[in-house]
């Protein structure tokens, strides 16, 4: 009797965990986003091979810096066309200023009514590591006068600077996605739902 006790509640478990996504998957993330209000923390796509960036290479330059190979940009179009052929309602869109992070953000989320903006707190602070906790409090203070309602903020930056703000280490091309908690009107607290990526 035991036995059999066990079997069913061992087959309502299975039949329950394929039912619905879990917590974390990426159909739960899908869904959280198609409701708007989280935060897209999106790594830049493929580079080319490499870590940081050339020696003396130059911001208002981007021959002197790492910047997206054709793989990088095939993955940044596939994020712009995951997020409309899901209807994701997106807002605003930032991002660093380093040209890796900018064409991922202008090849994924660019339309006729949307423009990314960079946004200087959201640069690599890879080579600069003291300045990471001020940064992050900049991001944590200027994400909720960016939010829009009912959408979705898009921030498009470094592995660094996501790793600093949620201590979540993704992927190039992965996003961390997080919803705000607390007093919008303060820092900003993000609740990390889990990682995105799309194929």
């Amino acid at each position: 009797m035991k036995k059999l006790v066990f079997a069913l509640l061992l087959s309502l478990a299975v039949s329950s965990a394929h039912s619905a996504p879990s917590v974390g998957s990426s159909e739960a993330i899908w869904s959280a986003l198609k409701q708007g209000n989280h935060v897209i923390l999106l790594r830049h796509t493929e580079t080319v091979a490499g870590i940081g960036d050339p020696p003396g290479y130059r911001l208002d330059d981007c021959r002197t810096q790492r910047n997206l190979n054709d793989a990088g940009r095939a993955q940044a179009r596939a994020w712009g066309k995951a997020v409309a052929e899901k209807a994701i309602p997106i807002g605003g869109v930032f991002s660093s200023v380093w040209c890796r992070c900018v064409e991922t953000a202008a090849l994924a989320f660019s339309g006729a009514s949307r423009r990314p903006e960079t946004w200087p707190a959201l640069n690599s602070h890879f080579d600069t590591p003291d300045s990471a906790a001020l940064q992050a409090q900049q991001v944590r203070g200027g994400i909720p006068a960016r939010m829009q309602v009912a959408k979705n903020l898009v921030l498009v930056t470094h592995q660094v600077n996501i790793t600093a703000l949620t201590g979540a280490v993704p992927a190039m091309g992965e996003a961390v996605v997080a919803r705000l908690r607390g007093d919008k009107r303060r820092l900003a607290t993000l609740e990390v739902i889990g990682l995105l990526k799309v194929k």
